[in-house]
């Protein structure tokens, strides 16, 4: 490992990023990635870091950990076509939130692509790896949900785990990382940590501080449930001692940090009152424990506050300070009137008391002294994978694929930037959503020597690695409403 000043540090950014709309005045809005990375490039921090444009992931990669069949269904699904998927859209996840739209396939591809070679750069090329178009945290094996569609997170961390014993992914959403954990929730080899809302049946309705794993997975999943309106110190106050405590004990080999900007001030989704400095504080507190680290985006709704905090953890990824004053950049007009990095905190009420927040401190950290020291892990040497990467594309050439139209040149897309960017404007929401769930009871038992053996072999055949899924409290399944979406802030921004 480099130096804590100074690191290796691999940023991947695709130009057709911005080209996806998921639909008309839907709040996930993909050109936020194009803004930060027009953020980036006019701060000169591009001339820092090597950057990347991402293999984009094939359709064997995305199912090491997706189900086959719903890979299969996102890669022809469209608008047009979707009445003749009538009975596949609730199997799947595909909703008015997270509708069907045109090239998802490809969207999900660069997603996904950008945090595999993440991780695959961070075994041993680099240090910290960067992928703003990443962090899609809820998307589960079979099937969508709350605006994501393939987990790009779950599959970089396979890649890791590769390499390294023990990966500790950290989650600082406003929305609980469900399908992360879901996917890690019965093995030790995995930390999930998420720091998020939770109650007044909030999106998705899971983190409960008693979620903590199951089988060999027990306590190796932790969850702080927050209120509305936690601010700078109060989020610092708690994140540090359980991060230390995890970081001290578990010692990951990696970390992989999910930076969603829905913990922000002002968030037209969000319920926290985060500055940009105080988000990025995560970033910057993890950095110094020299662990090899990736970067992801995440959730986050009013573009040009998630544009600036993500600009601002690329500084802190590289360690250099940057101006307050933004620079002249593509989008520079849509920054006033201040034209500034800082992302200013509300006068929300923060309704984390110090006794709650206290409290719960004690009760994870009393959960954390229930996991072993640093678990060992026999490590393996990894098969070989006698896939080339030439028949990856080939196979998915076949395919019938949107072109690359968009260029770096264009700036603004038709509808890019619209009204409805603005954090005072919510989604309109008005239907009922039901989430994905899968039981782990009928999952094969990762922790059994004869399952770990069968993990190990699984790359020559092309199976997944079957890390179970969680099911405890869903033997009901559950309606989260749509509204769970809603702004919670529209009358805290307009004042």
């Amino acid at each position: 490992m480099a130096s804590v000043s100074k690191r290796r540090v691999c940023y991947f950014y695709d130009s057709d990023v911005g080209a996806y709309q998921l639909a008309p005045g839907h709040p996930m809005k993909p050109h936020r990635v194009k803004m930060t990375h027009s953020l980036v490039v006019n701060y000169g921090m591009d001339k820092k870091m090597n950057v990347f444009v991402p293999n984009r992931a094939t359709f064997r990669e995305i199912t090491k950990f997706h189900e086959d069949h719903y890979i299969d269904f996102l890669r022809r699904v469209t608008p047009e076509n979707l009445e003749t998927f009538e009975k596949h859209k609730e199997m799947y996840g595909i909703w008015e939130d997270t509708p069907a739209f045109e090239g998802a396939y490809e969207f999900c591809s660069i997603s996904a692509g950008g945090s595999i070679g993440a991780a695959k750069k961070l075994n041993g090329e680099a240090d910290i790896g960067i992928n703003w178009a990443g962090g899609l945290h809820h998307a589960k094996r079979g099937g969508a949900s709350g605006f994501c569609y393939v987990n790009d997170i779950v599959l970089g961390i396979l890649e890791l785990l590769k390499t390294h014993n023990r990966v500790l992914y950290v989650d600082i959403d406003n929305h609980h990382g469900d399908g992360v954990e879901e996917a890690f929730y019965t093995t030790d080899r995995v930390m999930t940590c998420s720091f998020h809302k939770y109650g007044d049946e909030y999106f998705p309705g899971t983190g409960d501080i008693h979620d903590i794993g199951v089988g060999k997975g027990k306590y190796y999943s932790v969850n702080f449930p927050l209120r509305d309106g936690i601010d700078d110190e109060t989020f610092k106050s708690i994140f540090r001692p359980v991060i230390t405590y995890i970081m001290n004990w578990y010692r990951p080999g990696a970390v992989v940090l999910q930076c969603g900007t829905d913990s922000l001030a002002g968030d037209r989704l969000g319920t926290a009152n985060l500055s940009e400095r105080g988000h990025g504080a995560c970033a910057k507190f993890l950095r110094t424990f020299n662990v090899p680290m990736i970067l992801l985006g995440g959730g986050g709704y009013t573009p040009k506050n998630v544009s600036r905090t993500w600009c601002y953890e690329t500084s802190v990824a590289i360690g250099i300070d940057l101006p307050e004053t933004l620079p002249y950049n593509d989008y520079f007009e849509y920054f006033g009137p201040e034209y500034s990095i800082h992302v200013r905190p509300t006068n929300a009420e923060n309704k984390n008391t110090r006794e709650y927040l206290d409290k719960t401190t004690v009760h994870i950290l009393e959960n954390l002294r229930n996991i072993c020291h640093a678990p060992s892990v026999q490590m393996q040497e990894v098969p070989v994978d006698h896939f080339s990467d030439e028949e990856d594309e080939l196979e998915d050439d076949l395919d019938d694929r949107q072109s690359r139209v968009y260029h770096d040149t264009h700036v603004a897309y038709d509808n890019e930037i619209d009204p409805s960017d603005d954090e005072s404007r919510a989604h309109p929401a008005n239907k009922r959503r039901r989430r994905n769930r899968r039981n782990h009871r009928n999952s094969p038992n990762p922790d059994s020597k004869t399952e770990r053996t069968t993990r190990h072999s699984n790359a020559n055949t092309n199976q997944k690695e079957d890390f179970g899924f969680k099911d405890e409290r869903r033997d009901k399944e559950t309606v989260v409403p749509f509204t769970a979406f809603s702004s919670k802030n529209e009358t805290k921004a307009e004042k």
